[in-house]
């Protein structure tokens, strides 16, 4: 019955001594570390760290948010982690599921975690619906204007300018150029 240590940062000019301090702190064995956005699907160390962890095992963080990317994909973890007999603990949170008080913790927070998630989401599309409802729509402004659509599609006729000068002269993508001067036109 190991415990196993697991660090992460975001990015690589941040610092992990904090969290591999507080982890050596908490007696962990072994240390997993990585440099990578909590976002990411793929996140080698981490999956090393699973695959290293044993049944009786204990996997330790310093806080849940450097284990998920998102609550869903923490109970996700999790529920993987209570399957195969391994048990977490968040030391900043307070936080051992090998404890039953432990586990009652973490699934109460996980639960909190989604409900306000999902109201979120509720007063989003709630806020979009009231916006629509007085004719406004989402999304960013049109950079490009009637006019300036004209006017690339006749430097495009004129084929003395490439895309990319005509992108740069009014400050779009090349993409934003290929959308308004119609399917007719395709990317080089």
């Amino acid at each position: 019955m190991a415990s196993v240590g697991y660090a992460r940062v975001s990015t690589q000019g941040q610092n992990l001594d904090a969290q591999t301090d507080a982890l050596r702190a908490a007696d962990c064995a072994k240390v997993f570390v990585e440099h990578a956005s909590g976002v990411l699907a793929k996140r080698p160390a981490l999956d090393d760290a699973l695959d290293y962890l044993r049944d009786g095992d204990t996997l330790v963080v310093t806080k849940l948010d450097r284990l998920g990317r998102s609550v869903r994909n923490l109970k996700e973890v999790v529920d993987d982690l209570e399957r195969r007999g391994v048990g977490l603990k968040a030391i900043s949170q307070g936080i051992d599921t090998t404890t039953p008080g432990g586990r009652l913790f973490f699934h109460m927070l996980a639960a909190i975690a989604e409900f306000e998630h999902d109201l979120i989401v509720e007063r989003t599309k709630d806020g979009l619906a009231a916006a629509r409802a007085r004719g406004r729509k989402g999304g960013g402004r049109w950079k490009m204007t009637a006019t300036k659509v004209r006017q690339a599609r006749a430097m495009y006729d004129e084929k003395t300018y490439t895309v990319q000068q005509i992108a740069e002269t009014f400050g779009v993508s090349r993409g934003t150029i290929y959308r308004h001067l119609g399917e007719n036109v395709s990317p080089a």
